[in-house]
């Protein structure tokens, strides 16, 4: 884990901070290529009613945007939670470089349904676990404040 991971997960954080005060599952992501923040996303499910508008959704497609381009060979993805089975196929099709999460999702990530298999592009490299306990907190929180 480097200092330079934890700081770009800080600004993920910030994404999922945003999520939570509207009201949405606070999960952030931002794209971040040659170290430079490229796009940002949170969740807007709600605001959308769209089930697709997850931050990494909203993250990759403003980063093609920015770019001009369907691939993102260079770049890395930093997302607060795991990313669920639709993320994974997006983050694959992207053929993004490296995908960081903070928190492990048991119930909702791609790992409950994939298991051993690996949904992600054959050169995609994955960092689990940067700042995981906020990420994780985070959640905790929200869910806890709805009951």
């Amino acid at each position: 884990m480097s200092n330079t991971d934890e700081q770009y997960m800080q600004q993920a954080l910030r994404e999922a901070h945003r999520a939570y005060e509207a009201g949405e599952i606070p999960v952030g992501a931002i794209v971040v290529m040659n170290n430079r923040i490229i796009a940002k996303g949170y969740n807007q499910v709600e605001l959308l009613k769209d089930p697709t508008a997850h931050a990494e959704i909203i993250a990759l497609t403003s980063a093609f945007n920015f770019l001009g381009s369907k691939y993102l060979p260079d770049a890395t993805l930093y997302v607060t939670v795991e990313p669920c089975l639709m993320c994974a196929g997006a983050l694959y099709w992207s053929k993004i470089s490296r995908i960081v999460w903070g928190a492990d999702d048991e119930k909702n990530g791609h790992q409950r349904i994939t298991g051993e298999n690996w949904p992600f592009h054959p050169k995609t490299t994955i960092t689990r676990g940067i700042l995981k306990e906020e990420c994780a907190e985070l959640m905790k929180n929200f869910f806890k404040d709805r009951r």
